[in-house]
Protein backbone atom coordinates (compact mmCIF):
# COMPACT_ATOMS: atom_id res chain seq x y z
CA UNK A 1 0.00 0.00 0.00
CA UNK A 2 1.26 3.45 -0.85
CA UNK A 3 1.85 6.19 1.71
CA UNK A 4 -0.94 8.23 0.17
CA UNK A 5 -3.51 5.46 0.50
CA UNK A 6 -2.35 4.67 4.03
CA UNK A 7 -2.82 8.23 5.21
CA UNK A 8 -6.18 8.44 3.46
CA UNK A 9 -7.31 5.28 5.18
CA UNK A 10 -6.20 6.57 8.53
CA UNK A 11 -8.07 9.81 8.00
CA UNK A 12 -11.27 8.10 6.97
CA UNK A 13 -13.74 6.85 9.55
CA UNK A 14 -14.41 3.16 9.88
CA UNK A 15 -17.83 3.41 8.32
CA UNK A 16 -18.76 7.00 7.58
CA UNK A 17 -22.14 8.31 8.68
CA UNK A 18 -24.92 6.04 9.89
CA UNK A 19 -25.04 2.54 11.37
CA UNK A 20 -21.76 0.70 11.39
CA UNK A 21 -22.94 -2.63 10.02
CA UNK A 22 -24.79 -4.03 7.04
CA UNK A 23 -26.92 -6.89 8.31
CA UNK A 24 -27.87 -10.05 6.38
CA UNK A 25 -31.21 -8.64 5.20
CA UNK A 26 -29.53 -5.37 4.20
CA UNK A 27 -26.92 -7.33 2.24
CA UNK A 28 -29.69 -9.27 0.50
CA UNK A 29 -31.38 -5.98 -0.40
CA UNK A 30 -28.33 -4.34 -1.97
CA UNK A 31 -27.51 -7.56 -3.83
CA UNK A 32 -31.04 -7.51 -5.21
CA UNK A 33 -30.27 -4.01 -6.44
CA UNK A 34 -27.08 -5.29 -8.05
CA UNK A 35 -28.89 -8.13 -9.81
CA UNK A 36 -31.55 -6.04 -11.55
CA UNK A 37 -29.30 -3.95 -13.86
CA UNK A 38 -27.12 -6.93 -14.80
CA UNK A 39 -30.09 -9.16 -15.56
CA UNK A 40 -31.60 -6.43 -17.71
CA UNK A 41 -28.43 -6.12 -19.77
CA UNK A 42 -28.93 -9.70 -20.99
CA UNK A 43 -32.65 -10.45 -20.54
CA UNK A 44 -33.71 -8.40 -23.54
CA UNK A 45 -31.56 -10.39 -26.01
CA UNK A 46 -33.99 -13.28 -26.32
CA UNK A 47 -36.99 -10.93 -26.54
CA UNK A 48 -35.70 -8.94 -29.54
CA UNK A 49 -37.40 -11.05 -32.26
CA UNK A 50 -40.84 -10.63 -30.67
CA UNK A 51 -40.18 -6.90 -30.01
CA UNK A 52 -39.31 -6.47 -33.68
CA UNK A 53 -42.51 -8.20 -34.82
CA UNK A 54 -44.78 -6.40 -32.37
CA UNK A 55 -43.39 -2.88 -32.84
CA UNK A 56 -42.39 -3.21 -36.51
CA UNK A 57 -38.78 -2.42 -35.62
CA UNK A 58 -35.88 -3.20 -37.94
CA UNK A 59 -32.41 -4.42 -36.92
CA UNK A 60 -31.03 -0.90 -36.36
CA UNK A 61 -33.82 0.04 -33.95
CA UNK A 62 -33.53 -3.27 -32.13
CA UNK A 63 -29.81 -2.67 -31.76
CA UNK A 64 -30.61 0.68 -30.16
CA UNK A 65 -32.91 -1.04 -27.67
CA UNK A 66 -29.84 -2.94 -26.44
CA UNK A 67 -27.18 -0.28 -26.99
CA UNK A 68 -29.19 2.62 -25.51
CA UNK A 69 -29.35 0.87 -22.15
CA UNK A 70 -25.73 -0.27 -22.18
CA UNK A 71 -24.31 3.09 -23.22
CA UNK A 72 -26.15 5.27 -20.69
CA UNK A 73 -25.41 2.68 -18.02
CA UNK A 74 -21.66 2.58 -18.74
CA UNK A 75 -21.24 6.34 -19.21
CA UNK A 76 -22.93 7.35 -15.93
CA UNK A 77 -21.59 4.69 -13.53
CA UNK A 78 -18.62 6.69 -12.23
CA UNK A 79 -20.82 9.76 -11.77
CA UNK A 80 -23.32 7.62 -9.87
CA UNK A 81 -20.57 6.47 -7.53
CA UNK A 82 -19.39 10.04 -6.92
CA UNK A 83 -22.94 11.23 -6.22
CA UNK A 84 -23.27 8.47 -3.64
CA UNK A 85 -20.10 9.66 -1.90
CA UNK A 86 -21.50 13.20 -1.93
CA UNK A 87 -25.19 12.82 -1.05
CA UNK A 88 -25.29 9.43 0.66
CA UNK A 89 -25.19 5.95 -0.83
CA UNK A 90 -28.48 4.78 0.67
CA UNK A 91 -30.24 7.86 -0.69
CA UNK A 92 -28.88 7.29 -4.19
CA UNK A 93 -29.69 3.58 -3.97
CA UNK A 94 -33.31 4.40 -3.14
CA UNK A 95 -33.48 7.00 -5.91
CA UNK A 96 -31.95 4.60 -8.42
CA UNK A 97 -34.27 1.75 -7.41
CA UNK A 98 -37.33 4.00 -7.75
CA UNK A 99 -36.21 5.26 -11.16
CA UNK A 100 -35.40 1.73 -12.30
CA UNK A 101 -38.89 0.53 -11.42
CA UNK A 102 -40.56 3.47 -13.18
CA UNK A 103 -38.43 3.19 -16.32
CA UNK A 104 -39.03 -0.58 -16.42
CA UNK A 105 -42.76 0.18 -16.37
CA UNK A 106 -42.25 2.66 -19.21
CA UNK A 107 -40.37 -0.01 -21.22
CA UNK A 108 -43.11 -2.57 -20.64
CA UNK A 109 -45.85 -0.15 -21.75
CA UNK A 110 -43.97 1.40 -24.69
CA UNK A 111 -46.35 1.84 -27.65
CA UNK A 112 -43.65 2.04 -30.31
CA UNK A 113 -39.98 1.29 -30.87
CA UNK A 114 -38.62 4.82 -30.37
CA UNK A 115 -40.46 5.15 -27.06
CA UNK A 116 -38.91 1.86 -25.99
CA UNK A 117 -35.44 3.11 -26.97
CA UNK A 118 -35.91 6.30 -24.91
CA UNK A 119 -37.18 4.32 -21.92
CA UNK A 120 -34.20 1.97 -22.18
CA UNK A 121 -31.77 4.91 -22.13
CA UNK A 122 -33.50 6.22 -18.99
CA UNK A 123 -33.45 2.72 -17.48
CA UNK A 124 -29.69 2.52 -18.01
CA UNK A 125 -29.24 5.89 -16.28
CA UNK A 126 -31.30 4.65 -13.32
CA UNK A 127 -29.15 1.52 -13.12
CA UNK A 128 -26.02 3.70 -13.09
CA UNK A 129 -27.34 5.56 -10.05
CA UNK A 130 -28.13 2.34 -8.17
CA UNK A 131 -25.37 -0.15 -8.90
CA UNK A 132 -22.26 1.72 -7.63
CA UNK A 133 -23.95 2.18 -4.25
CA UNK A 134 -24.00 -1.58 -3.75
CA UNK A 135 -20.24 -2.14 -3.68
CA UNK A 136 -19.67 1.21 -1.94
CA UNK A 137 -22.12 0.31 0.84
CA UNK A 138 -20.51 -3.11 1.28
CA UNK A 139 -17.05 -1.53 1.35
CA UNK A 140 -18.03 1.18 3.85
CA UNK A 141 -20.20 -0.86 6.24
CA UNK A 142 -18.38 -4.21 6.51
CA UNK A 143 -14.84 -5.29 7.27
CA UNK A 144 -12.67 -8.37 7.64
CA UNK A 145 -14.29 -11.77 7.00
CA UNK A 146 -17.76 -10.18 6.69
CA UNK A 147 -16.55 -7.99 3.83
CA UNK A 148 -14.85 -10.95 2.13
CA UNK A 149 -18.07 -12.97 2.33
CA UNK A 150 -20.17 -10.03 1.12
CA UNK A 151 -17.90 -9.42 -1.86
CA UNK A 152 -17.99 -13.13 -2.73
CA UNK A 153 -21.78 -13.01 -2.66
CA UNK A 154 -21.67 -9.90 -4.84
CA UNK A 155 -19.48 -11.74 -7.33
CA UNK A 156 -21.85 -14.71 -7.26
CA UNK A 157 -24.79 -12.36 -7.80
CA UNK A 158 -23.09 -10.59 -10.71
CA UNK A 159 -22.17 -13.81 -12.49
CA UNK A 160 -25.51 -15.49 -11.91
CA UNK A 161 -27.40 -12.39 -13.02
CA UNK A 162 -25.60 -12.35 -16.34
CA UNK A 163 -26.22 -16.06 -16.91
CA UNK A 164 -29.81 -16.22 -15.65
CA UNK A 165 -30.82 -13.05 -17.50
CA UNK A 166 -30.98 -14.93 -20.80
CA UNK A 167 -32.62 -17.97 -19.16
CA UNK A 168 -35.28 -15.83 -17.48
CA UNK A 169 -35.91 -13.86 -20.66
CA UNK A 170 -36.57 -17.03 -22.60
CA UNK A 171 -38.93 -18.40 -19.95
CA UNK A 172 -40.93 -15.16 -19.70
CA UNK A 173 -41.32 -14.73 -23.46
CA UNK A 174 -42.32 -18.38 -23.88
CA UNK A 175 -44.79 -18.20 -20.98
CA UNK A 176 -46.54 -15.13 -22.50
CA UNK A 177 -48.03 -14.19 -19.12
CA UNK A 178 -51.52 -12.73 -19.57
CA UNK A 179 -50.69 -12.17 -23.22
CA UNK A 180 -47.88 -9.75 -22.29
CA UNK A 181 -45.28 -11.41 -24.54
CA UNK A 182 -41.97 -9.54 -24.55
CA UNK A 183 -43.32 -6.85 -22.24
CA UNK A 184 -43.06 -9.19 -19.25
CA UNK A 185 -39.24 -9.06 -19.35
CA UNK A 186 -39.52 -5.41 -18.28
CA UNK A 187 -42.70 -5.49 -16.20
CA UNK A 188 -41.28 -8.20 -13.94
CA UNK A 189 -38.87 -5.58 -12.59
CA UNK A 190 -41.66 -3.41 -11.14
CA UNK A 191 -42.76 -5.58 -8.17
CA UNK A 192 -39.12 -6.49 -7.50
CA UNK A 193 -38.18 -2.79 -7.35
CA UNK A 194 -41.10 -2.07 -4.99
CA UNK A 195 -40.01 -4.90 -2.69
CA UNK A 196 -36.41 -3.67 -2.82
CA UNK A 197 -37.46 -0.15 -1.87
CA UNK A 198 -39.46 -1.34 1.13
CA UNK A 199 -36.58 -3.50 2.32
CA UNK A 200 -33.93 -0.80 1.76
CA UNK A 201 -35.85 1.74 3.83
CA UNK A 202 -35.54 -0.58 6.85
CA UNK A 203 -32.28 -2.46 6.38
CA UNK A 204 -29.66 -0.47 4.43
CA UNK A 205 -27.46 1.91 6.48
CA UNK A 206 -26.58 5.36 5.18
CA UNK A 207 -22.90 5.97 4.40
CA UNK A 208 -21.10 8.80 2.62
CA UNK A 209 -17.73 10.49 2.38
CA UNK A 210 -16.74 12.63 5.36
CA UNK A 211 -15.12 15.08 2.94
CA UNK A 212 -17.64 15.44 0.10
CA UNK A 213 -16.59 17.46 -2.93
CA UNK A 214 -18.59 19.02 -5.76
CA UNK A 215 -19.04 17.04 -8.96
CA UNK A 216 -16.23 17.44 -11.49
CA UNK A 217 -18.37 18.65 -14.41
CA UNK A 218 -15.55 18.92 -16.95
CA UNK A 219 -14.18 15.49 -16.09
CA UNK A 220 -17.68 13.99 -16.23
CA UNK A 221 -18.30 15.38 -19.72
CA UNK A 222 -14.92 14.26 -21.04
CA UNK A 223 -15.37 10.75 -19.65
CA UNK A 224 -18.81 10.59 -21.26
CA UNK A 225 -17.37 11.64 -24.62
CA UNK A 226 -14.53 9.10 -24.34
CA UNK A 227 -16.82 6.18 -23.49
CA UNK A 228 -19.46 7.10 -26.06
CA UNK A 229 -16.89 7.56 -28.83
CA UNK A 230 -15.58 4.04 -28.14
CA UNK A 231 -18.70 2.07 -27.30
CA UNK A 232 -21.27 3.63 -29.66
CA UNK A 233 -19.50 2.69 -32.92
CA UNK A 234 -18.61 -0.77 -31.63
CA UNK A 235 -22.21 -1.54 -30.63
CA UNK A 236 -23.91 0.08 -33.65
CA UNK A 237 -21.25 -0.31 -36.35
CA UNK A 238 -21.95 -3.88 -37.42
CA UNK A 239 -25.71 -3.36 -37.83
CA UNK A 240 -25.27 0.02 -39.53
CA UNK A 241 -22.66 -1.31 -41.98
CA UNK A 242 -19.76 0.67 -40.50
CA UNK A 243 -20.59 4.13 -41.91
CA UNK A 244 -18.14 7.03 -41.78
CA UNK A 245 -19.35 8.29 -38.39
CA UNK A 246 -18.24 5.06 -36.70
CA UNK A 247 -14.64 5.53 -37.86
CA UNK A 248 -14.65 9.24 -36.95
CA UNK A 249 -15.97 8.34 -33.50
CA UNK A 250 -13.27 5.73 -32.95
CA UNK A 251 -10.65 8.30 -33.97
CA UNK A 252 -12.05 10.72 -31.37
CA UNK A 253 -11.73 8.18 -28.55
CA UNK A 254 -7.95 8.38 -27.86
CA UNK A 255 -8.07 12.21 -28.00
CA UNK A 256 -11.00 12.36 -25.56
CA UNK A 257 -9.39 9.80 -23.24
CA UNK A 258 -6.09 11.73 -23.19
CA UNK A 259 -7.91 15.01 -22.53
CA UNK A 260 -9.86 13.42 -19.67
CA UNK A 261 -6.66 12.12 -18.08
CA UNK A 262 -4.91 15.50 -18.34
CA UNK A 263 -7.87 17.33 -16.80
CA UNK A 264 -8.08 14.85 -13.92
CA UNK A 265 -4.34 15.07 -13.18
CA UNK A 266 -4.39 18.87 -13.16
CA UNK A 267 -7.46 18.94 -10.90
CA UNK A 268 -5.83 16.62 -8.38
CA UNK A 269 -2.57 18.61 -8.52
CA UNK A 270 -4.54 21.77 -7.63
CA UNK A 271 -6.03 20.07 -4.62
CA UNK A 272 -9.48 19.70 -6.22
CA UNK A 273 -11.40 16.44 -6.25
CA UNK A 274 -11.57 15.02 -9.80
CA UNK A 275 -14.21 12.59 -10.95
CA UNK A 276 -11.61 9.80 -11.05
CA UNK A 277 -8.57 10.71 -8.93
CA UNK A 278 -5.48 9.53 -10.88
CA UNK A 279 -3.86 8.64 -7.55
CA UNK A 280 -6.31 5.73 -7.33
CA UNK A 281 -4.24 4.01 -9.99
CA UNK A 282 -1.23 4.26 -7.68
CA UNK A 283 -2.91 1.48 -5.72
CA UNK A 284 -1.28 -1.66 -7.11
CA UNK A 285 -4.18 -4.05 -6.33
CA UNK A 286 -6.68 -1.73 -8.05
CA UNK A 287 -4.53 -1.19 -11.13
CA UNK A 288 -3.64 -4.84 -11.65
CA UNK A 289 -7.11 -6.07 -10.73
CA UNK A 290 -8.80 -3.79 -13.28
CA UNK A 291 -6.38 -5.04 -15.93
CA UNK A 292 -7.75 -8.54 -15.35
CA UNK A 293 -11.41 -7.49 -15.11
CA UNK A 294 -11.21 -6.27 -18.73
CA UNK A 295 -10.45 -9.61 -20.47
CA UNK A 296 -12.50 -11.66 -18.01
CA UNK A 297 -15.68 -9.58 -18.36
CA UNK A 298 -15.14 -9.02 -22.08
CA UNK A 299 -14.83 -12.73 -22.68
CA UNK A 300 -17.86 -13.42 -20.50
CA UNK A 301 -20.06 -10.92 -22.34
CA UNK A 302 -18.91 -12.16 -25.74
CA UNK A 303 -19.42 -15.79 -24.73
CA UNK A 304 -23.01 -15.19 -23.58
CA UNK A 305 -23.89 -13.47 -26.86
CA UNK A 306 -22.17 -16.00 -29.11
CA UNK A 307 -23.53 -19.11 -27.40
CA UNK A 308 -27.09 -17.71 -27.53
CA UNK A 309 -26.85 -16.92 -31.25
CA UNK A 310 -25.12 -20.21 -32.09
CA UNK A 311 -27.68 -22.36 -30.28
CA UNK A 312 -30.79 -20.43 -31.34
CA UNK A 313 -29.95 -19.40 -34.89
CA UNK A 314 -27.35 -22.04 -35.76
CA UNK A 315 -29.10 -25.08 -34.25
CA UNK A 316 -32.65 -23.73 -34.16
CA UNK A 317 -33.10 -24.30 -30.42
CA UNK A 318 -35.72 -22.27 -28.59
CA UNK A 319 -34.84 -19.64 -26.01
CA UNK A 320 -35.72 -21.94 -23.11
CA UNK A 321 -33.72 -24.89 -24.47
CA UNK A 322 -30.67 -22.74 -25.16
CA UNK A 323 -31.01 -21.27 -21.67
CA UNK A 324 -30.87 -24.75 -20.16
CA UNK A 325 -27.39 -25.15 -21.65
CA UNK A 326 -26.24 -22.36 -19.32
CA UNK A 327 -27.56 -23.95 -16.12
CA UNK A 328 -24.37 -26.00 -15.40
CA UNK A 329 -22.32 -22.82 -15.78
CA UNK A 330 -24.60 -20.94 -13.38
CA UNK A 331 -24.51 -23.69 -10.74
CA UNK A 332 -20.73 -24.08 -10.93
CA UNK A 333 -20.19 -20.32 -10.83
CA UNK A 334 -22.35 -19.97 -7.72
CA UNK A 335 -20.59 -22.81 -5.90
CA UNK A 336 -17.12 -21.48 -6.72
CA UNK A 337 -18.08 -17.96 -5.64
CA UNK A 338 -19.24 -19.17 -2.23
CA UNK A 339 -16.12 -21.28 -1.73
CA UNK A 340 -13.82 -18.46 -2.85
CA UNK A 341 -13.13 -16.83 0.56
CA UNK A 342 -12.02 -20.15 2.02
CA UNK A 343 -9.69 -20.77 -0.91
CA UNK A 344 -8.27 -17.23 -0.68
CA UNK A 345 -7.50 -17.65 3.01
CA UNK A 346 -5.46 -20.73 2.18
CA UNK A 347 -3.88 -19.91 -1.19
CA UNK A 348 -4.27 -16.15 -1.54
CA UNK A 349 -4.76 -14.68 -5.00
CA UNK A 350 -3.23 -17.76 -6.65
CA UNK A 351 -6.88 -18.82 -6.83
CA UNK A 352 -7.28 -16.41 -9.78
CA UNK A 353 -4.76 -17.98 -12.19
CA UNK A 354 -6.02 -21.44 -11.15
CA UNK A 355 -9.55 -20.31 -12.06
CA UNK A 356 -8.33 -18.93 -15.40
CA UNK A 357 -6.76 -22.31 -16.24
CA UNK A 358 -9.98 -24.13 -15.35
CA UNK A 359 -11.92 -21.69 -17.51
CA UNK A 360 -9.51 -22.29 -20.39
CA UNK A 361 -9.98 -26.05 -20.00
CA UNK A 362 -13.75 -25.61 -20.10
CA UNK A 363 -13.56 -23.45 -23.21
CA UNK A 364 -11.29 -26.02 -24.83
CA UNK A 365 -13.82 -28.78 -24.14
CA UNK A 366 -16.60 -26.64 -25.58
CA UNK A 367 -14.56 -25.89 -28.71
CA UNK A 368 -13.75 -29.59 -29.16
CA UNK A 369 -17.41 -30.52 -28.70
CA UNK A 370 -18.56 -27.91 -31.23
CA UNK A 371 -15.95 -29.02 -33.76
CA UNK A 372 -16.69 -32.73 -33.46
CA UNK A 373 -20.47 -32.74 -32.94
CA UNK A 374 -21.92 -29.86 -34.98
CA UNK A 375 -24.74 -29.84 -36.10
CA UNK A 376 -25.74 -32.73 -33.79
CA UNK A 377 -24.75 -30.71 -30.73
CA UNK A 378 -26.93 -31.33 -27.67
CA UNK A 379 -27.39 -29.54 -24.38
CA UNK A 380 -26.03 -32.60 -22.57
CA UNK A 381 -22.83 -32.70 -24.61
CA UNK A 382 -22.07 -29.10 -23.57
CA UNK A 383 -22.44 -29.85 -19.85
CA UNK A 384 -18.79 -30.69 -18.93
CA UNK A 385 -17.35 -27.67 -20.71
CA UNK A 386 -20.01 -25.32 -19.35
CA UNK A 387 -19.48 -26.53 -15.79
CA UNK A 388 -15.69 -26.17 -15.96
CA UNK A 389 -15.90 -22.71 -17.54
CA UNK A 390 -18.38 -21.57 -14.87
CA UNK A 391 -16.21 -23.00 -12.10
CA UNK A 392 -13.18 -21.12 -13.40
CA UNK A 393 -15.04 -17.84 -13.76
CA UNK A 394 -16.49 -18.18 -10.27
CA UNK A 395 -12.99 -18.52 -8.82
CA UNK A 396 -11.86 -15.32 -10.58
CA UNK A 397 -14.53 -12.63 -10.61
CA UNK A 398 -15.41 -12.32 -6.87
CA UNK A 399 -11.73 -12.45 -5.90
CA UNK A 400 -10.89 -9.70 -8.41
CA UNK A 401 -13.63 -7.47 -6.99
CA UNK A 402 -12.08 -7.94 -3.57
CA UNK A 403 -8.58 -7.25 -4.87
CA UNK A 404 -9.58 -4.05 -6.71
CA UNK A 405 -11.29 -2.51 -3.67
CA UNK A 406 -8.90 -3.82 -1.00
CA UNK A 407 -6.89 -0.60 -0.59
CA UNK A 408 -9.44 1.99 -1.72
CA UNK A 409 -10.00 4.48 1.14
CA UNK A 410 -13.52 4.24 2.51
CA UNK A 411 -14.22 7.88 1.76
CA UNK A 412 -13.64 7.04 -1.92
CA UNK A 413 -15.67 3.83 -1.88
CA UNK A 414 -18.24 5.26 -4.28
CA UNK A 415 -15.81 6.41 -6.95
CA UNK A 416 -13.74 3.22 -6.56
CA UNK A 417 -16.86 1.11 -7.05
CA UNK A 418 -17.89 3.29 -9.99
CA UNK A 419 -14.55 2.76 -11.70
CA UNK A 420 -14.79 -1.00 -11.13
CA UNK A 421 -18.31 -1.45 -12.47
CA UNK A 422 -17.64 0.95 -15.37
CA UNK A 423 -14.65 -1.20 -16.36
CA UNK A 424 -16.80 -4.31 -16.10
CA UNK A 425 -19.68 -2.83 -18.10
CA UNK A 426 -17.44 -1.39 -20.80
CA UNK A 427 -15.69 -4.77 -21.09
CA UNK A 428 -19.03 -6.60 -21.42
CA UNK A 429 -20.04 -4.25 -24.22
CA UNK A 430 -16.67 -4.60 -25.95
CA UNK A 431 -16.84 -8.38 -25.66
CA UNK A 432 -20.26 -8.53 -27.29
CA UNK A 433 -19.14 -6.14 -30.04
CA UNK A 434 -15.81 -7.78 -30.88
CA UNK A 435 -16.48 -11.49 -30.37
CA UNK A 436 -20.02 -11.11 -31.66
CA UNK A 437 -18.81 -9.45 -34.84
CA UNK A 438 -16.15 -12.13 -35.33
CA UNK A 439 -18.65 -14.94 -34.88
CA UNK A 440 -21.27 -13.42 -37.17
CA UNK A 441 -18.67 -12.64 -39.84
CA UNK A 442 -17.31 -16.20 -39.76
CA UNK A 443 -20.83 -17.63 -39.82
CA UNK A 444 -21.67 -15.59 -42.92
CA UNK A 445 -18.48 -16.49 -44.81
CA UNK A 446 -17.61 -19.92 -43.43
CA UNK A 447 -19.11 -23.37 -43.97
CA UNK A 448 -21.37 -23.34 -40.87
CA UNK A 449 -21.95 -21.80 -37.46
CA UNK A 450 -20.12 -24.69 -35.80
CA UNK A 451 -16.80 -23.64 -37.32
CA UNK A 452 -17.43 -20.03 -36.32
CA UNK A 453 -18.27 -21.11 -32.76
CA UNK A 454 -15.12 -23.23 -32.53
CA UNK A 455 -12.84 -20.42 -33.70
CA UNK A 456 -14.48 -17.91 -31.34
CA UNK A 457 -14.14 -20.27 -28.37
CA UNK A 458 -10.48 -20.90 -29.16
CA UNK A 459 -9.86 -17.13 -29.17
CA UNK A 460 -11.51 -16.90 -25.76
CA UNK A 461 -9.34 -19.80 -24.59
CA UNK A 462 -6.23 -17.83 -25.56
CA UNK A 463 -7.56 -14.83 -23.64
CA UNK A 464 -8.12 -17.00 -20.56
CA UNK A 465 -4.53 -18.26 -20.73
CA UNK A 466 -3.28 -14.66 -20.98
CA UNK A 467 -5.39 -13.82 -17.92
CA UNK A 468 -3.76 -16.69 -16.02
CA UNK A 469 -0.30 -15.28 -16.77
CA UNK A 470 -1.25 -11.71 -15.84
CA UNK A 471 -2.89 -12.91 -12.61
CA UNK A 472 0.51 -14.07 -11.33
CA UNK A 473 1.35 -10.36 -10.84
CA UNK A 474 -1.45 -9.81 -8.34
CA UNK A 475 -0.47 -9.21 -4.70
CA UNK A 476 -0.25 -12.64 -3.10
CA UNK A 477 -2.53 -11.71 -0.21
CA UNK A 478 -5.62 -9.52 -0.11
CA UNK A 479 -7.26 -7.95 2.93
Amino acid sequence: MTTTSTSARAAAPAVGHGPAALGPLGLFTVLLGAALPLIDFFIVNVALPSIGRDLAAGPSLLELVVAGYGLSYAVLLVLGGRLGDLFGRRRLFLLGMTAFGLTSLACGLAPDAWTLVGARVAQGAAAALMLPQVLATIHASTEGPRRAKALSLYGATAGLSMVTGQILGGVLVAADLAGSGWRSVFLVNVPVAVAGLLLALRTVPETRSDRPAPVDVRGTLLLAVALLSLLAPLTEGRTAGWPVWTWVSLAVFPCAAAAFWRVERRAEARGDTPLVPPSLLDLVPLRRGLLLVLPLSGGFGGFMFVIAVALQQGLGLGAVASGLALVPMAVAFFGASLAGPRFVRRWGTRVVPAGALLQALGLGLLALTAWRSWPDLSVGSLLPGMALAGLGQGLQLPVLFRVVLSEVPQEQAGVGSGVLVTTQQAALTLGVATLGTLFLSLSASGPDSGTALTVTLLLQLATALLTAVLALRLPKRVG
